[in-house]
């Protein structure tokens, strides 16, 4: 592969999961390029198309890309009776609408050089979690978006598979559960491993999806600890 198939993208890459999967494309020697809103990187809303699209442009400016991590979230915590539609539509165009970008601005060069590795943040909410309407149809839904390109874009040398984290200890988790709370150790308690991830446990999944992985295309990887055992089909 060419020097340029070493560059990656990542949404969402300023902190948190993102951050994890950053450090370690980095130490792989790789050139990492960020969009965040957060500094860092390039900075926009990924809820906003034009702030997005002029992202892509500067990222794609010294050439092709061939490796994506589509990482960035969004999460409103509301049951249905309380969600507002506008928050459920950031959400969808954060967490779907804004892969579906950053895909297609890629595309073109994966498909020239006939490689292409995408890498979707999914979630184990997709199985369904109360409070979550928008969220866990929106990984729910970036699920079957990787199912789908999968099938389209096989043939062009680009597999595009999903990452579904469980409990992972990044600030957004211990800020809605403590240390030493009683939930927080009955979510720990409920997790076969008897812990709660780190980020660097989800970067190295998607690393390995990244890297290792060109028979595997299509696919969701829980990094949960176990708990989707039981919770989801085989």
């Amino acid at each position: 592969m060419g020097e340029s198939k070493e560059r990656v993208l990542v949404t969402g890459g300023a902190s948190g999961i993102g951050a994890a999967i950053v450090e370690q494309q980095r130490r792989l020697g790789r050139d990492v390029v960020v969009i965040d809103k957060q500094p860092g990187g390039i900075q926009a809303d990924l809820a906003d198309a034009t702030q997005v699209a002029a992202a892509l442009e500067e990222a794609l400016a010294d050439g092709p890309i061939h490796r994506l991590v589509n990482n960035v979230g969004y999460i409103r915590v509301a049951e249905l009776a309380d969600l507002e539609i506008e928050d459920a539509l950031r959400t969808y165009e954060i967490n779907v609408v804004a892969a579906m970008r950053c895909a297609q601005a890629l595309l073109p060069g994966m498909r020239d050089a006939r490689f292409g590795r995408i890498v979707n943040l999914a979630s184990r909410a997709a199985l369904g979690k109360a409070g979550r309407t928008a969220y866990s149809g929106s990984k729910a839904g970036i699920i079957g978006v990787t199912r789908t390109w999968a099938l389209e874009l096989g043939e062009h040398g680009i597999t595009v598979n999903a990452v579904s984290p469980g409990p992972i200890r990044t600030a957004m988790f211990e800020a809605a559960n403590p240390a030493g709370e009683p939930r927080t150790q009955q979510i720990i308690d409920a997790i076969p491993v008897k812990r709660v991830g780190e980020p660097s446990d989800v970067a190295a999944a998607v690393t390995f999806l990244l890297d290792e992985a060109g028979f595997i295309t299509g696919q969701n990887l829980n990094v949960c600890g176990g708990m989707t055992v039981g919770a989801a089909p085989l």
